[in-house]
């Protein structure tokens, strides 16, 4: 079941979203603050969201850029009562996949948040399991640097897919231990750094000036595909 985060603070759009999305199937979680719908984001990781401009705590605005920062794949779909053509060009360069002027119809903004997470879906699926001169088989559960068998462990595959299903994401330490390591295991995030060296040492042209494993200093690493 795909969720879908609603971040907007009149109860009646609440309800009338609600009923919408839940209608169709959809998981619903509804949020009436940014920062509190900004927080929800990175913690649930939603199919998408739908963000209302005029927020308390933080605006929309500076939601979106944070979503889009933190997660570029995932859509936001910008509720606004502006009507000025350059305003919302403006709300798109910010980072908005699209948006619908106040009022609006609850059935239409859910084709296009359809429509949003089909987009995202063909792209995910498009996207060849590989990158610079690697080429990835999870199935055999092999990987290939020009040519070359590269020997991985579980581990090391485990927190490649990880990497590979979170393109262009900042992705912090404790993320990364909590889904690839597991609440069991009582590391630091110093494993995560160690891990990280050996994908580099073993994946990377040039282990220290990575290209696609790359450090997000005060937050953790990203994965690139392409340089």
């Amino acid at each position: 079941m795909s969720l879908i985060l609603v971040i907007e603070d009149d109860p009646r759009i609440q309800r009338a979203l609600r009923r919408q999305f839940t209608a169709e199937g959809y998981e619903v979680h509804i949020e009436g603050d940014g920062a509190l719908g900004l927080a929800a984001c990175k913690n649930m990781r939603p199919a998408t969201v739908v963000l209302d401009l005029m927020l308390p705590g933080l605006s929309g605005r500076s939601v979106c850029k944070e979503i889009k920062a933190w997660s570029q794949d995932t859509p936001v779909i910008v509720l606004s009562a502006v009507t000025d053509v350059a305003d919302k060009v403006l709300l798109l360069e910010t980072g908005a996949d699209d948006y619908m002027t106040k009022p609006f119809s609850p059935r239409e903004l859910l084709a296009r948040v359809q429509a949003a997470m089909r987009r995202v879906k063909k792209k995910i699926e498009g996207s060849p399991l590989g990158f610079g001169d690697v080429s990835v088989d999870f199935l055999k559960m092999e990987i290939h640097r020009s040519g070359v068998l590269i020997p991985l462990t579980a581990h090391e595959f485990k927190l490649l897919r990880y990497f590979l299903d979170n393109p262009g994401r900042a992705i912090a330490r404790e993320e990364l231990l909590n889904d690839v390591w597991g609440l069991n295991f009582h590391l630091t995030t110093r494993s995560v750094d160690n891990q990280i060296l050996k994908l580099r040492q073993k994946l990377e042209v040039d282990p220290a000036n990575p290209i696609h494993f790359r450090t997000v200093h005060g937050v953790g690493y990203k994965f690139v595909a392409e340089a």
